[in-house]
């Protein structure tokens, strides 16, 4: 923690600015997202910090709710006149968004933007989804621009067709939300790039909501600083002394959170039925004040086949000595025995039912990440 104060204040001085720190962890299985519950924890910081006339939010991050990037950055600019994105290494989907709104975005060496596309639980017709499955709105957009432009299929009644066979795939909640996503998203796009404090012309901001939106066709096509400042995005000159620093405080963020180290439930559960972690740390909100970390439990249990019902008939008999009949003893006594008697019983199934479980075949491993909560973890002198 010390270390990476000492980074964050070296990065202020290189920068002249506060810098607030945001990453959310990818170490499966327990991935964090870009979300709603992380507003108020940046916004301790930045009330922390006060009002600065530079504040850069140093961010990692594989995406997350496409509605929050643009109360981050309307947050931020409350407290500052020039808003900067620090990007080391990965700031994809969201965090992509959210950087549109950033006047200026440093971008390292190995800096990886990505589009902007947002994906949907998708919804088969007539059932619910279980597992839920995701849909990227810009794939039902490619499905009917492949219709209409290389299928070359225009007249009506086909194109009526074409959109009944997908709403047979698709719920028409789920295209009507498909169709809403995709406005959505142009929409929090353009007043990202309109809240720069040097204004972008028309046509450069519709060219880079295009590209980002409907012209990369992958969402996990990264996005380089060089293709970035091609797109027309404010890509900032990045010292080498600056990107030393930025990588440093990655590395850091990501010994912390293991992310080259996935859990491995298989291995570490060995000959364990289940196995709890607990207060697992899989994002982090940092800066020179404090230190806020979004904590986890994680349950791993074993799946098996077991028989259905299976029927058990334990039966246990008290043998006394040949002279002492049961009837002869006093009520009490047999009442106390009947009682040992039934315990015992009762343990013995438990344990034979345990051992029908352990011996049934296993068909997989479940995993149950519950509890998520910000805490405040340190603040600094």
């Amino acid at each position: 923690m010390h270390m990476r104060r000492e980074l964050i204040q070296e990065i202020q001085g290189l920068r002249k600015s506060k810098v607030i720190t945001y990453i959310t962890g990818d170490r499966n299985p327990a991935a964090a997202r870009i979300a709603e519950d992380a507003v108020r924890p940046l916004y301790e910081h930045l009330l922390a910090i006060g009002n600065n006339k530079r504040i850069d939010l140093f961010l990692y991050s594989r995406g997350g709710d496409v509605s929050v990037p643009w109360r981050v950055v309307s947050m931020f600019r409350e407290f500052c006149s020039e808003f900067s994105v620090l990007v080391p290494y990965k700031a994809q989907s969201a965090a992509t968004l959210l950087s549109l709104g950033a006047d200026k975005i440093v971008m390292g060496k190995k800096a990886e933007l990505g589009p902007i596309d947002p994906t949907l639980v998708k919804m088969t017709a007539g059932e619910s989804a279980n597992p839920p499955q995701e849909i990227s709105v810009e794939d039902v957009n490619s499905y009917l621009a492949f219709i209409r432009e290389k299928a070359n299929i225009n007249d009506q009644s086909a194109l009526a067709q074409t959109v009944s066979l997908l709403a047979n795939h698709l719920t028409p909640l789920t295209l009507g939300n498909v169709n809403r996503q995709n406005s959505h998203i142009r929409l929090v796009a353009r007043k990202l790039l309109s809240s720069h404090k040097e204004k972008i012309d028309e046509a450069k901001m519709n060219s880079i909501i295009e590209t980002l939106t409907e012209k990369m066709y992958s969402h996990g096509h990264a996005i380089g600083r060089r293709e970035a400042h091609e797109i027309g995005l404010p890509i900032d000159s990045c010292t080498d002394k600056l990107e030393e620093a930025l990588w440093k405080l990655y590395s850091e963020y990501e010994n912390e959170l293991k992310l080259n180290d996935p859990i491995d439930p298989i291995v570490e559960m060995s000959d364990k039925e289940q196995l709890n972690l607990k207060d697992v740390t899989i994002a982090i909100i940092e800066s020179e004040k404090a230190l806020h970390t979004f904590d986890v439990h994680i349950e791993f249990k074993k799946n098996r086949r077991v028989p259905q019902n299976p029927q058990l008939n334990i039966n246990l008999a008290l043998n006394l000595p040949p002279n002492i009949r049961p009837e002869d003893l006093p009520a009490q006594v047999q009442q106390v025995l009947q009682q040992l008697i039934n315990n015992a019983t009762q343990n013995i199934q438990n344990i034979v039912q345990q051992e029908i479980i352990r011996q049934s075949p296993e068909i997989g491993i479940n995993a149950r990440i519950y509890g998520g909560k910000w805490k405040e973890k340190e603040r600094y002198s």
